[in-house]
């Protein structure tokens, strides 16, 4: 892994406990989720809109804006991966990180080697199911402080799903970089195996609860990997 010139990063279960995810961000939401109705009205038209329009491929009928926000807290306990779910997330905990209710879980081993890598040169980039908006707010509002300089770019499922070769293509050609020359990290390893498919090294982590893979590379922390 001599040749790498970026190195992009999953959230959920690599830089940040699953349990964060689903303890603290998931349930805020689904508790703050009234605070849609504030939403400036262009913003909270579209979200309606694109929820209609995803209900209706689940063959499900939502007649009002509080249809929707009850749809939005099933999808949200089912854990869809659904995009005015994710833009409505992202928008209310904004409101949570500004208010400094909520504050991003970040693995202490993650700033110091964002740094190292940085200063290196290395080109830092994330993908996470999560949108760019709440990858942003997370690392700009960690409990380690604003990471977000370390961070060139952003991807999240608009370029695709992080199981399927194609979206890890699609990065590497907005990133103008060969595939070979990234390193992707995530504790999943169907989105190694993605990844592995388009031409990038990949890494595991193994962070508490995720099984190990017996085909990759897997480490417990940031600090292990060589680059």
């Amino acid at each position: 892994m001599k040749n790498i010139r970026c190195i992009l990063t999953d959230i959920e279960g690599t830089t940040t406990s699953v349990s964060f995810v689903y303890d603290v961000l998931f349930p805020y939401f689904r508790e703050h989720i009234q605070d849609a109705l504030t939403l400036e009205k262009s913003q909270l038209d579209l979200i309606i809109e694109q929820t209609k329009i995803a209900a209706k491929e689940e063959n499900i009928s939502l007649n009002s804006t509080e249809d929707c926000l009850k749809q939005l807290i099933q999808w949200s306990l089912d854990d869809k991966k659904i995009t005015p779910l994710k833009n409505l997330q992202g928008l209310i905990w904004e409101k949570g990180y500004e208010q400094s209710k909520i504050k991003g879980h970040i693995y202490a081993d993650v700033p110091e080697m964002l740094e190292k890598w940085h200063k290196a040169g290395i080109q830092l980039a994330v993908y996470s199911s999560g949108s760019v908006r709440a990858q942003q707010l997370l690392f700009g509002n960690s409990e380690f402080g604003n990471l977000m300089p370390y961070f060139s770019a952003y991807f999240d499922t608009k370029v695709g799903h992080k199981r399927e070769k194609a979206s890890y293509q699609t990065i590497a050609k907005q990133l103008n970089l060969n595939p070979t020359e990234i390193l992707f990290l995530s504790d999943i390893e169907e989105e190694l195996d993605a990844a592995t498919l388009a031409g990038m090294n990949v890494v595991q982590l193994t962070r508490p609860g995720t099984v190990a893979s017996k085909k990759y590379t897997t480490v417990h922390t940031f600090k292990e990997i060589i680059t």
